[in-house]
């Protein structure tokens, strides 16, 4: 059997012997040094790099969106794996921490060693950039990965999976990509039996992530999960229309609106809320679809969004542009809806198209109460002039990420972690706490000398052990 062109549909019995590859590769990869990983995962990079343009043109073919928006994506690709390859050691890396007065007699350390062989299942809007956030910060904290990518973008993981081999060929087993329907990613989170991996990255429907959940919970296999969401941009009477609307267009309907993080929803303040609506249907008929952004990958997503739109209209939302006849396959026409009643699924579930519903608030304390009414929380964004009111605004939101005067950016600072709560999932991949997602603590004490008295030795008279317990508890009372 094959999927897409030329890529096996790996079984449940392939999966567990990449697992095997992956897990005998890693050995040899965890004895590296620090800085010795480092060096591999920079030339690896390198070697991405220099092959931008072959990435760029099969994420472009794979997915149907511009080789503009391809070569983004592998940019932003390569930040993230440069920032991870860098700053493992220093992340990840022994350190003292205070052993407190009670131990001051033991030295104590914490450092963090690798998990062992990492499943990532990726997504197929960005099938790039995703995995790899998961990828390159596991493989940087010490780990092997198995990757089994979308059933629509084989081919971006199987080149992955090859160029890692080439650019490293004395850990060329280091990254396994295993192709395939459905099946083949149950069967790497473990639903056919154990897979073998030690933790499950996950990107994807939170109906997927629920199976998912349920295969890991079999072998108590960690799971990290990153479902998607329905971000909300909040835009305050004082806010910069003209740069709120440029961004709000960007973020609904970059990637024809296929964007976790993407903008879904506004809530504008009464005042400004006509003259947003007036500006964003103004940038939005300026686009060209197919050029600007391109189709659906998921052919059956149309349904949902023509659902969306149609319902909000019976709901009584007006279509500033666009509507129905605007959903004509293969590149939906942008559609902007306002006065949309927040029970609509145009406002509680993902899209995932070039929609944009824009609604009115009395004020942003409204703006906030309704941006958190969504059982999404992954991204926001806040628009005013004021910053630190933008700040406060930010630190209100349930949202796992929030931008202030822009939109989505968070996404290329590797240094700042990604994920969200609720239907969008649990974990964090990037930065400091991505690479520690993919690695376990370990806490080590070494005694120093021998205390004025030993808590842990039944030498010790009771007596003392008492009057030792009681000093303590003193000290506690009183500070």
């Amino acid at each position: 059997m094959t999927t897409g062109t030329n890529h096996p549909a790996h079984t449940a019995e392939d999966v567990r012997a990449a697992v095997a590859r992956a897990r005998s590769a890693g050995r040899s990869w965890a004895a590296l040094k620090a800085r010795e990983r480092r060096a591999a995962l920079l030339r690896w990079k390198r070697a991405l790099a220099a092959r931008a343009d072959e990435f760029a043109q099969v994420i472009a073919s794979e997915t149907g969106k511009p080789v503009h928006d391809a070569r983004a994506e592998v940019l932003l690709t390569l930040v993230h794996l440069d920032w991870a390859a860098r700053n493992a050691r220093r992340v990840l890396g022994r350190r003292r921490v205070p052993s407190g007065l009670l131990s001051v007699h033991q030295r104590a350390t914490l450092a963090y060693r690798p998990l062992g062989v990492i499943g990532v299942i990726g997504p197929w809007n960005y099938p790039l950039y995703t995995p790899m956030g998961s990828i390159g910060y596991a493989l940087a904290a010490g780990n092997a990965v198995v990757f089994k990518p979308s059933e629509l973008t084989p081919g971006v993981g199987a080149l992955l999976a090859r160029s890692l081999g080439e650019a490293l060929p004395d850990h060329a087993d280091l990254l396994q990509a295993v192709t395939g329907p459905g099946s083949t990613g149950a069967a790497l989170a473990g639903a056919e039996g154990p897979s073998g991996v030690d933790k499950v990255a996950f990107t994807g429907s939170p109906g997927t992530a629920r199976k998912v959940a349920a295969a890991c919970a079999a072998t108590l296999t960690p799971l990290l999960a990153e479902c998607g969401g329905k971000d909300a941009v909040l835009v305050a009477a004082d806010a910069d229309l003209d740069a709120a609307a440029d961004a709000i267009v960007w973020g609904a309907m970059g990637n024809a609106g296929q964007t976790c993080a993407g903008v879904e929803r506004v809530y504008a303040v009464e005042s400004v809320h006509e003259a947003l609506c007036s500006r964003i249907v103004s940038r939005a008929r300026a686009l060209t679809p197919g050029e600007a952004y391109g189709p659906l990958t998921l052919s059956s997503q149309l349904d949902v969004v023509e659902r969306h739109v149609k319902q909000a209209l019976v709901d009584g939302a007006t279509a500033r542009l666009g509507g129905p006849d605007a959903l004509r396959a293969p590149v939906l026409g942008p559609v902007v809806l306002s006065g949309v009643p927040e029970d609509s699924p145009a406002v509680t579930e993902e899209t995932f198209g070039p929609v944009v519903v824009v609604n009115p608030v009395r004020d942003m304390d409204e703006a906030v109460e309704r941006a958190d009414a969504s059982a999404y929380s992954l991204g926001a964004a806040v628009f005013t002039r004021d910053r630190a009111a933008g700040v406060a605004l930010a630190e209100r939101l349930g949202s796992g990420a929030v931008s202030v005067n822009s939109v989505l950016g968070f996404a290329a600072i590797p240094s700042l972690p990604f994920g969200g709560a609720g239907e969008s999932g649990y974990g964090r991949i990037h930065g400091e706490e991505g690479l520690r997602a993919f690695a376990a603590p370990r806490s080590v004490t070494v005694r120093r000398f021998a205390p004025a008295v030993d808590l842990t030795s039944f030498a010790t008279p009771r007596e003392k052990v008492a009057r030792a317990v009681e000093l303590g508890r003193r000290l506690h009372a009183r500070f």
